[in-house]
């Protein structure tokens, strides 16, 4: 879909479709109210009716509304006035996009962006505007033998706002969110592959496709025999249960000046998760195709960072494997040596992200990081703890973890921050080991973390656990695509093109 910024008077400009919100007990948005006087108060009488009731979304579509160019009008709910948020704002976004998309209309004029809920303003309202029409619009149909789109998809979304110097965030909000629809799109369609086609390899040459599109991109497959040369060997003892090898897959994008510190990102890529010989129920095990999805945010991220040519050096990093059963299959009560040194007493196969992701975090060190930071669906206990509304933040560094904290709230992918204290490390203790791999049911997002702190005490670190967050379940089944939109708004952040 295309976007563009648009100012103007509402009544002369020509559209296929006009989208108006209306607020609660049938009060007029300022773009409603404008129309609403060209039209000779038409609106408000057919308001009084009461046909669009009060509910958030909800929408009426008019047809030949009188003084309006618009070939249709369509009036969305959003609420009582005074508690208009971003979150309604997003929702009554998605309710009209849907119904466009669903109708005759290929073009739309968009008002709600010219709404701006209390707190926020007007490149944020724009761009929440342009991400939630983006994933109301978005469609996985590569696996379907009929694939059925829309007779007459939605190909164009103009995003009106009252004036010009609105218009000047807006259309910088506009280049700010579509590369950010872009890279959650992607990652959106890798996490939703399944694991038969999104393969490890396959993984690898998305990552080679990506560096052909974009010269300033360096793609580095690291295949098995390298792996154990350097002595992966946490990494690799997942991938010995499985026929697909493993990849450790580097994306390398210098925007910055030569000698300034990347931003390492580090993203699980379990393409599938069958818990290994401790192997997970059968119900929803189909599910685990988006174990990758930390993988696949790097993916996205690292699209957004090339569409925008952000200004900074940054590295994604995506240890790749899947973890299933075999005879060759870890163990329990098998120890495996890291790339660090550090020996790890593997009590439960399922907890195998952390052990690809330890050897990776361990690479990491010899980029010279200014930070890094690791995406991973990495425990069921992180959504027991905060259900699927925030990842869980944990880190070793105050300052990195209120840029990530406030990353999210400024994108509205937010994060909630769990204790790292050295208080949980004693859960790890091993008999046989430096460390077993688990540190049993309490705490498991956090000793999970504390896991992975062992391996990144020479780095500025934070953690970001998506297992929540990632995907949906149930009727609406499918990968988020999050947290691309939290990483790009920090990388923006730290590029010094945002606020």
């Amino acid at each position: 879909m295309d976007f563009e910024v648009t100012t103007g008077d509402l009544a002369k400009l020509k559209t296929e479709c006009l989208i108006l919100g209306v607020f609660a007990e049938a009060k007029l948005s300022g773009p409603a109210a404008r129309v609403d006087r060209a039209s000779g108060g038409r609106l408000s009488d057919i308001l009084k009716r009461g046909d669009l009731g009060e509910d958030i979304g909800r929408t009426l579509m008019l047809y030949d509304l009188p003084g309006i160019r618009a070939e249709r009008v369509l009036l969305v709910g959003c609420g009582p006035a005074k508690e208009l948020s971003r979150a309604s704002q997003r929702k009554a976004v998605a309710a009209a996009i849907a119904v466009a998309d669903l109708g005759h209309p290929s073009e739309v004029l968009c008002t709600l962006p010219d709404l701006v809920p209390a707190g926020s303003d007007t490149y944020r309202a724009t761009r929440d505007t342009l991400l939630a029409a983006a994933e109301q619009t978005y469609r996985f149909e590569r696996t379907k033998s009929a694939p059925k789109p829309p007779k007459r998809p939605l190909s164009r979304l103009r995003l009106w706002v009252a004036d010009k110097a609105a218009a000047k965030a807006a259309k910088r909000a506009t280049a700010h969110g579509e590369a950010i629809a872009k890279g959650v799109a992607l990652a959106r369609d890798l996490g939703n592959l399944p694991g038969n086609l999104c393969t490890p390899s396959y993984l690898a040459g998305q990552a080679e496709t990506l560096g052909q599109r974009f010269p300033k991109l360096q793609v580095e497959i690291l295949e098995q025999e390298t792996m154990e040369r350097l002595g992966m060997g946490a990494l690799l003892s997942v991938a010995r249960g499985s026929r697909q090898p493993p990849k450790l897959i580097l994306m390398t994008y210098r925007g910055g000046q030569s000698d300034d510190k990347p931003v390492v990102l580090v993203g699980k890529g379990l393409t599938f998760d069958a818990g290994g010989i401790s192997i997970k129920p059968a119900e929803k095990m189909d599910e685990m195709k988006f174990d990758m999805c930390g993988g696949a945010s790097v993916f996205g991220t690292l699209l957004a960072s090339l569409e925008l040519g952000l200004p900074l050096n940054l590295i994604g990093v995506v240890p790749a494997s899947e973890n299933l059963p075999d005879g060759a299959a870890n163990k329990p009560g098998d120890v495996v040596t890291s790339l660090s040194g550090q020996t790890i007493e593997v009590l439960n196969t399922d907890a195998e992200g952390r052990l690809i992701l330890c050897d990776a975090l361990t690479y990491s060190e010899r980029f010279d990081p200014a930070v890094v930071i690791d995406i991973a669906t990495l425990t069921g206990a992180c959504v027991v703890a905060l259900g699927n509304h925030p990842s869980g933040l944990l880190s070793n560094d105050e300052g990195l973890a209120s840029e990530v904290l406030e990353a999210g709230d400024h994108s509205g992918d937010r994060a909630w921050r769990l204790p790292l204290w050295d208080d949980y490390q004693n859960q790890l203790d091993s008999n046989f080991a430096d460390m077993a791999n688990v540190g049993g049911r309490e705490a498991g997002a956090i000793t999970a973390a504390c896991f992975l702190a062992r391996y990144t005490r020479k780095m500025r670190w934070a953690h970001l656990d998506i297992a929540g967050t990632a995907w949906r379940s149930g009727k609406e089944k499918g990968a988020t695509g999050r947290p691309v939109p939290l990483l790009t708004q920090f990388l923006l952040k730290r590029a010094g093109l945002v606020d």
